[in-house]
């Protein structure tokens, strides 16, 4: 194995990160913030560490092949939050709680300990943005170039024509971040003017655009988008939240070449639609029908809520306009549906994604008909195309694993001493990468900050896990995969 370009690889990213951090420092000396300090103490040391590991790796055979693209997808994921901890850990957080909140931020879960976010210095507030803005085109990047070539849950129906992973893996990589980056920058912009128009503070766009492209959540008020309910700026945020869900890859064909037809011939997209769509209108339906229909001020103000918030908590960003736990119990089954949906393939969403539900369904639908004719063949398509045994064994592993990761991770979080509600519904959204729960501890208005040490570290694990796709996790854990 070579372990060159890996270490290049992190080396490289760490100094990206370091990098990031002079904004911040910036930021808090602007404001006059005695913390300003930490920032660029913080800076100097991540880029010297990040030197280092580059001046070590360069040089010397960089070529790679699909066990380091294992490797490096696992290890990037592992080593990053630790060195973006330093800020955290320097102003005085404990270093359970500072992994727990860079780890949500990169995996952009969105799962928080801090409180008081209002008061809080911005630089801080900056950096949170900036993990999730940065964990969210790492992540687009690593299901666009990297899942496919390593045939990852099915990621190979989505595998970019002309790729070869062996010998030209990170120059690859490179290429595929740069025009996926700017098309991803280029929306960011155009989301925080919106925000801007729609009556936010500078500061409160910029961030906000950063958490809502990168599907993260994080907000710098403790109310989330509740602090923003008299303006019109969670018309924006649904926007842009359904765009960040949208497969990126289809989205720089419209933005910079002028391709439409790709995204609408997609079914990802028609079915992501289609499942917010219903589930807002059920929503709305219950209250109107069952609960006291004056608990919104109108049909429409109570469809605008619904949808923001399936939506929110389909592609994992997180935002809350209101406390939805408290909209009765069918609507929280709804909420807990909605944690395991995700948005579609290629994007920054979470969850199991359009494709695995859309072929899922269909082979439970051809199984079903082989039980009842057994010389019947029924092949499973998808967008046109015939899912072949392999395509579909691999999506019936990524769906075994995902509900099994997230059972364990219930039991155990059960084990810490934490009620069924807080339990479940913490180990659903760490698996999916959504951030709130459910329930007075952990839900919309909550926040992970009163959890034990040890649920704090099995829910982290979790989002690495979920956001790995749990199968890249799981190869480099095995004997056969060092030994090979």
């Amino acid at each position: 194995m070579q372990l060159r370009p890996i270490i290049l690889a992190i080396g490289i990213m760490t100094i990206l990160l370091g990098a990031a951090m002079i904004p911040c420092a910036l930021m808090d000396l602007a404001d006059k913030r005695p913390e300003a300090h930490v920032f660029a103490v913080s800076a100097f040391g991540s880029m010297f560490i990040g030197t280092c590991l580059w001046v070590l790796a360069r040089g010397g055979d960089q070529r790679t092949g699909q066990r380091e693209a294992f490797l490096l997808t696992v290890l990037v994921w592992v080593f990053l939050p630790a060195v973006a901890a330093i800020p955290f850990i320097a102003s005085g957080m404990s270093l359970t709680d500072a992994i727990f909140e860079c780890v949500s931020g990169l995996t952009t879960t969105g799962a928080t300990v801090l409180t008081g976010l209002d008061d809080m210095p911005r630089g801080l507030l900056l950096w949170r943005a900036i993990l999730q803005w940065f964990g969210g085109i790492g992540i687009i990047v690593t299901a666009i170039a990297i899942l496919p070539q390593l045939r990852v849950g099915g990621m190979q129906l989505f595998e970019l024509e002309s790729s070869d992973i062996s010998g030209k893996f990170l120059p690859r990589i490179t290429d595929i971040a740069a025009y996926l980056g700017f098309t991803y920058l280029l929306i960011s912009m155009l989301c925080a003017l919106c925000y801007s128009l729609a009556g936010m503070n500078w500061f409160d766009a910029i961030a906000h655009s950063m958490t809502t492209m990168s599907a993260g959540g994080y907000s710098t008020h403790d109310l989330s988008f509740g602090y923003f309910n008299d303006t019109n700026a969670p018309y924006v945020a649904t926007l842009f939240m359904f765009i960040a869900g949208l497969p990126q890859s289809l989205l720089a064909m419209m933005l910079l070449q002028g391709r439409i037809m790709p995204m609408i011939k997609d079914p990802q997209p028609r079915v992501y639609l289609l499942i917010a769509l219903v589930l807002s209108l059920v929503i709305v339906a219950y209250h109107e029908i069952v609960v006291d229909p004056r608990i919104f001020e109108t049909a429409a103000h109570a469809f605008k809520d619904a949808l923001f918030n399936i939506i929110s908590v389909m592609t994992g960003t997180g935002y809350a306009s209101a406390p939805y736990d408290t909209w009765g119990e069918p609507v929280m089954a709804i909420f807990l549906v909605a944690t395991f949906v995700g948005g579609c393939a290629g994007s920054a969403a979470c969850g199991l994604k359009m494709f695995r539900l859309e072929i899922s369904a269909k082979a439970i639908v051809a199984y079903s008909h082989r039980m009842t004719m057994p010389h019947r063949r029924t092949p499973i398509r998808y967008g046109g195309k015939v899912v072949d045994e392999e395509t579909l064994q691999s999506v019936m592993v990524f769906v075994f694993l995902y509900l099994a990761t997230f059972l364990v991770a219930a039991a155990l979080l059960s084990l810490c001493g934490l009620d069924a509600m807080t339990a479940i519904s913490g180990s659903a959204t760490s698996v999916s990468n959504v951030g709130p729960g459910l329930g007075p501890i952990i839900g919309p208005s909550g926040t992970f900050q009163t959890l034990p040490d040890a649920a704090k570290w099995i829910c982290a694990i979790a989002m690495l896990l979920g956001r790995l796709e749990f199968i890249s996790v799981f190869v480099v854990l095995t004997r056969r995969f060092w030994q090979g």
